[in-house]
Order: structure tokens, then sequence, then C-alpha cells
């Protein structure tokens, strides 16, 4: 199998890695550079690094941002402002000399979930990462949906209420700001906190602890019988939590309780990628996108 160049570009840091024989090898990481002509630096030395170890034929890319791939732009924003609005794929081609491919983060995270993670074997899935927001992945028949405004997956902007999103009620963080706000001692509360002090009885915690368990399984229940998927898969940080699938599934429980005509439980699973995953996705969407480039991923 043809070896691959892939990238993880992040707000802080950008991890790298060869995919060799099926396998990442060499990987590393460096500071995201603070602007444009840092990051073509930084990244064509990963790519330079690689061809004099290697022989890749291309470079993979997981990117913050809407990444359109008809026109090679970064749309919207992220921690990254450079970076976007303007063609940087064809550029970052000129500068590597190698074919490029480029998605979006949590879409190469799902794409690795589906190749040989927690969706192997599947053709459908939905991915939803929980962090500060709520985002993730639609996949159709191995492809990512990403709809007339790349917003597909883009689950945190469904109103729950008549104005609190999914990303408001749906967030460990923002559980935890409400906590914080409401508890009013001088302290500030995280997430894995509330949720301890909720387990030991916490009145308030559990309030607020009820408050994302419902939130989450009424995204679950609306999605899953809007999309109707093989798997919803669950990323980011709480997602490792070991009571979280059994207690979302008692909150949908409650929700196929009250709608009758519904007549089965999403199936939900923990994603099995975590610091890799994007990597590994970056050079699924690369054989899928420049299928000249290499076999797929199995």
């Amino acid at each position: 199998m043809s070896d691959l160049v892939v990238i993880d570009v992040g707000g802080t840091s950008i991890k790298h890695g060869v995919l060799h024989d099926d396998q990442l090898v060499s990987q590393g990481s460096v500071p995201t550079p603070k602007d444009l002509a840092g990051y073509y630096a930084a990244l064509t030395a990963i790519v330079q690094q690689a061809k004099a170890d290697y022989a890749p034929v291309g470079v993979g890319i997981s990117s913050p941002g809407a990444v359109n791939k008809k026109t090679g732009v970064i749309e919207g924003a992220s921690a990254i402002p450079y970076i976007h609005n303007f063609p940087i794929i064809p550029e970052l081609e000129k500068h590597f000399g190698l074919p490029v491919s480029m998605e979006n983060d949590a879409n190469c995270a799902a794409l690795a979930e589906l190749a040989s993670g927690a969706g192997a074997g599947t053709s459908n899935l939905l991915f939803i990462v929980i962090g500060t927001g709520i985002g993730g992945s639609v996949i159709v028949n191995h492809q990512v949906i990403h709809g007339r405004h790349l917003f597909g997956g883009e689950f945190g902007f469904m109103l729950m209420d008549s104005h609190n999103t999914l990303s408001d009620l749906g967030s460990p963080v923002h559980m935890a700001e409400r906590y914080t706000a409401r508890k009013a001692d001088g302290k500030t509360y995280d997430g894995q906190a509330v949720f301890a002090l909720a387990q030991r009885g916490d009145a308030l915690a559990q309030e607020e602890a009820r408050t994302f368990y419902k939130a989450l399984a009424t995204a679950i229940f609306n999605l899953s019988y809007a999309f109707d998927p093989d798997k919803v898969i669950l990323g980011g940080g709480v997602s490792q939590a070991d009571w979280l699938i059994p207690t979302l599934k008692r909150y949908l429980q409650d929700i196929l309780d009250e709608v009758k005509i519904a007549p089965w439980m999403p199936e939900l699973a923990l994603a099995h990628y975590r610091s890799q995953a994007n990597l590994i996705g970056a050079a699924v969407d690369f054989r899928q996108s420049r299928p000249e480039g290499g076999q797929s991923i199995s």
C-alpha cells in the first residue's frame, strides 16, 4: 500500500505522521505557527522529512473550519484565522509537490471510526463530538454529507427549546458554567466535578446533569429517527466515562415510552480512536478523494 503523509492541524499544535504499511509511523507534533508563512514552512518541513524517509504519494490533512473540497477553500472560522477564505489546497500542493486532500477534523474522526473503529462494518453513521460545543459528522453510504453550506454535522445548532441550542444544554462545559453560577460559592467547577457531585447526591448538580442528559438523549433520538443510521458514535472527553451510554439509554427509554410509535432504540457506541483519530481519518479521506493515490484503508 502506498505511503501517505498525514497531518492534523489544531489550534495549538500540528500532529503528523506517515501511514506506512497501514500503520502510523514517524509521529510527532510541532506548535501551530502564528502566521501563514510559518504554517507553510512547518507543513512543508514535515512533508520534506517524510519524503526523505519514505515514498509518499500524497498528503492528507485534517483541519479546523468548513473545508470546501470543490474550491480548495477553508470557509467559516476557526482558531487559526489565516488559513481561511482563499484557495489553500492548491497552494499546499505547490509547496509539497504532492497531491493534497483536506477534510474537517470532525469528519476525519468520523471517517476513522467508519474505517476501522467503532463504526467498522457499517455504511451509515452519526458521529457526535461532545465538548465545549457539540459538533460531529453525518456519513451515508461511506461518504461524508457536507451539505449545501458545509454545515453537515453541526448538531450543536439544533434548538432544544425556544432559545437554547444543543451546544448550550448538551455540553458538559456549559453545564459546569451554569452550576458554578448558580452555586455561587466562589469556586469554579468543571464538568467532571459536577458529575461527581451529582453522583454524591448534590441536588443542584443532579438538576444540571439531568438537563445535560435529557438534551443529549433528545438530540440522539431526533437525529436517529431522521437519518436511521447503523450507529451513533459518541466522541469527546466525556464519551470515555463508563456511565455515559447506560445513562443516555435510560433517558432514551423514557422518550421511547412517551413516543409510542418509535419502535427501536438507537445503537450507541463510544469512539474507538482518540489522539490518532484525525490522522487516520485524513488518510481515509485522501484515499476516497484521490483514489489514484492508493488503496482504501480497511
